[in-house]
């Protein structure tokens, strides 16, 4: 939770087409269920696919604004390690760091305007970030659909969100048994699949 103890606020980073807009609009269908007040804004960067995205999110009795100040999110959701350690300074002392390792190199990498740094979730764990960190990629071609990212991340989360995890599992795979019923039994092994990678991790780092 945040300093202001009512507020819970989570930062959703990573490329278009990697699914942060999805993972954070089923975060505020969550936060709404249990009668919560909720603010979301998004910025999508230089093209839908392959931009810079970040997704702010934000719950509680009541919320002001929909933007998280710097040093203030609980969570940080790194769908890229690179673009994690960018938005890193926005994490509370205590926050938790969530990322997928997975490296896609966005397109200001390519064209020169930005270097791709070595080893990221390295120089956020230098600079005191609790980071927990797996391959989310590497479960989705194991569970055989590379668009269940999103999924495996919610379920990383799922552990340091206010509330318990069955709620926010619920709204993925209900949505999913609504639009896609072939693709809801999966995405809930996803979810599963993202739980037992972040407890992995936190033994790792322990």
């Amino acid at each position: 939770m945040s300093n202001n103890a009512e507020l819970t606020n989570i930062l959703v980073c990573g490329i278009g087409g990697q699914g942060v807009m999805t993972a954070s609009e089923a975060l505020s269908m969550a936060a709404i269920q249990l009668g919560l007040d909720v603010k979301k804004t998004e910025v999508a960067g230089m093209a839908q696919r392959g931009g810079v995205v970040t997704s702010h999110v934000r719950f509680g009795e009541k919320v002001l604004s929909p933007a998280i100040p710097k040093g203030e999110a609980d969570i940080l959701v790194g769908f890229e390690p690179a673009e994690a350690m960018r938005w890193a300074k926005h994490l509370k002392k205590g926050g938790v760091a969530m990322v997928n390792t997975s490296r896609i190199k966005p397109p200001v990498v390519n064209v020169g305007l930005f270097e791709y740094p070595d080893n990221p979730v390295e120089e956020m764990r230098k600079n005191g970030v609790e980071v927990y960190d797996f391959d989310a990629g590497e479960i989705a071609r194991e569970l055989g659909e590379m668009r269940l990212v999103n999924t495996i991340l919610m379920g990383a989360i799922s552990e340091h969100l206010p509330f318990d995890a069955q709620v926010l599992k619920d709204i993925i795979v209900e949505r999913f048994r609504q639009k896609k019923p072939e693709l809801a039994e999966l995405n809930d092994k996803a979810f599963e699949a993202g739980r037992k990678a972040a407890a992995k991790s936190a033994q790792s780092a322990a």
